[in-house]
């Protein structure tokens, strides 16, 4: 029996490291199921809806370096968009395999007939349709080249009457090379940089993701140059840990120690970030970029130096050439401001709340404490990425994992299926919203379906949590934004899983306790206050400038002016009194 193209695809993507595919079968994908079948040693992961499957392959990428997920003619591919945005916006090296109606009805307004190369052409990097048997490998290896090189999607759409066909053997096509270069600025850039940093005493280092695999010599330079190290979200978990300058996140679920840092500096260091929110940028110093891809360079903030580099390697390079600072007085200075600014986060954990209306930030801080130290955290966008961001704390061995680019709903919970798919033995955890989870509820199945041990902590706060602030900081009534549930915990156990709901702050650590320790999957179901953070202590209306503006004061503001201002105008003195 001759090969098909079917069995080509999946011998190559089984050459390629892919070890499960994310789909629903069905029509113009079912030869290509048959031979995943056949083959064997890919596994077929039957979600209940498409989204999920692109969220669950993102993941996996994120975690494990590349993923694969696949929707079948019409509906079934199109189903996969949304997810398949967050792996492009999150650099996550998935292919995705687009199967298409036959190809002699191209053109003729066929049942199911899309065209694939319109649909995804703004959430890829790759994205070509194959029509013959001889283009589908070197088309292939194309995209997975792309998807692993340039860090994205890469989309190979593929007619069902091709999947039958007998398969072309083209050797060239049937390698793959993901080779890892040394990347740094040159000499003349990095003695720039290094004349820069040698001048300046108030220095803040910036990190985003582009400095997940630098911790330590992102440490290193921080130590040696006196600096402070701020963060943005999705670099938390690779740049907090062992860290004895870091000053924590700034941004929409930021703190005032890093914000305050960055607008004192005399010199910010933005390192791998493409951190979006310009407001947050300071306008009086100078500012130097580093980043992997150079056309991102200034277009976020007014640069003064813009170097290309990875972050390990352009750092490595300049620790030889900069002088150790001896004055640390705007370091502790600013390591002040972030103590005063835990304890004061302290008020909302102390508060636990009141029957039925437990405070958020007590059962994050709880989860922190109780989870294991190489959990991995998947957060829905809205309110629970407030929570996941301000207390969950890392260990140098913990993820976490949300849509911090695309910013959609419901992703946590598809997310935990590819991470706990990926990552067999780790403790996986999805700190969902309400009306996250609502929207795929369906995919709890999966989980039972494949016996993953994920734990599912829903923040029931009975509304759209994030949309309802966002109206009452603009002086909107909030409108359409509650939500009448259903009991998540009973749901939970008709789709055979352990369910529990929890109404008393009291019980929230035995419950959660309880479900860390169960061999199996569990959704607890936290019954949360649903004004958290609604109104802060004091918010200046005449300062907000839109929303980000909005939220920059909900969460950066409180109590903190004095302790701002007494700071700022005591560092020299500082040195001596801490």
């Amino acid at each position: 029996m001759a090969k098909s193209v079917a069995d080509q695809l999946v011998e190559m993507l089984v050459n390629a490291g892919v070890k499960r595919i994310y789909a629903v079968t069905g029509d113009s994908l079912n030869k290509v199921n048959d031979a995943v079948r056949r083959e064997g040693s890919i596994q077929w992961i039957h979600v209940r809806h498409e989204e999920a499957g692109a969220y669950a392959a993102s993941a996996e990428a994120q975690l494990n370096g590349f993923a694969c997920c696949a929707g079948s003619s019409g509906p079934g591919h199109v189903h996969l968009i949304n997810g398949l945005y967050d792996a492009h916006k999150s650099g996550a090296p998935v292919i995705a395999i687009a199967s298409t109606v036959p190809s002699f009805e191209y053109g003729t307004e066929y049942f199911q007939e899309t065209n694939t190369i319109k649909l995804f052409d703004d959430c890829s990097l790759y994205n070509q349709l194959a029509t013959t048997a001889k283009q589908l490998p070197r088309m292939l290896q194309a995209a997975i080249q792309a998807a692993l090189n340039r860090k994205g999607v890469a989309v190979l759409g593929i007619p069902g009457d091709l999947t039958g066909m007998d398969a072309e053997e083209i050797e060239t096509s049937m390698q793959v090379f993901q080779p890892v270069p040394e990347v740094k600025p040159s000499a003349e850039d990095l003695q720039q940089l290094t004349g820069l940093i040698n001048k300046h005493q108030k220095i803040t280092i910036f990190c985003g993701i582009g400095a997940a695999d630098a911790h330590d010599e992102v440490v290193e330079l921080a130590q040696k140059i006196n600096a402070t190290v701020a963060y943005s979200f999705r670099a938390k978990m690779d740049i907090q840990y062992d860290n004895p300058n870091e000053i924590g996140m700034t941004g929409l679920l930021g703190l005032p120690a890093a914000y305050h840092s960055m607008h004192e500096s005399g010199l910010l260091l933005l390192l791998g970030t493409d951190f979006p929110y310009t407001p947050f940028m300071p306008m009086d110093c100078e500012i130097v970029q580093i980043d992997i891809k150079p056309e991102r360079i200034g277009r976020r903030a007014k640069i003064s130096v813009g170097l290309c580099g990875s972050v390990k390697d352009t750092i490595t390079a300049l620790l030889p050439l900069i002088d150790k600072k001896k004055d640390d007085t705007f370091l502790k200075a600013q390591l002040a401001v972030y103590e005063e600014v835990k304890k004061r986060m302290l008020t909302y954990v102390e508060d636990t709340g009141t029957e039925g209306n437990i405070h958020p930030e007590f059962v994050a801080m709880q989860i922190d404490l109780l989870a294991a130290d190489n959990a991995i955290f998947t957060v829905d966008t809205g309110m629970s990425c407030v929570w996941g961001s301000r207390y969950i704390n890392a260990t140098g061995k913990r993820k976490m994992l949300g849509l911090f680019n695309h910013g959609s709903m419901a992703n946590a919970m598809p997310q935990a299926i590819g991470a706990a798919l990926a990552c067999p033995g780790r403790q996986v955890v999805a700190l969902c919203g309400d009306g996250g989870l609502s929207m795929l509820l369906g995919d709890l199945a999966t989980i039972t379906q494949y016996k993953l041990p994920v734990k599912v902590i829903v923040f029931n706060n009975r509304s759209l949590g994030m949309v309802k602030l966002e109206m009452e900081v603009a002086g909107i009534p909030d409108w359409q934004t509650d939500m009448v549930d259903p009991d998540f915990a009973i749901v939970a156990q008709a789709m055979g899983m352990k369910g529990v709901t929890v109404r008393d702050a009291g019980d929230v650590k035995q419950a959660l306790q309880e479900a860390f320790m169960f061999n199996g999957p569990v959704l607890v179901n936290v019954m949360t206050d649903p004004n958290a953070l609604a109104m802060p202590p004091k918010v200046e209306f005449d300062q907000v400038k839109g929303m980000a503006l909005s939220m920059t004061k909900m969460i950066l503001n409180g109590h903190m002016d004095e302790v701002l201002d007494t700071v700022k105008a005591n560092y020299k003195h500082l040195k001596e009194l801490i």
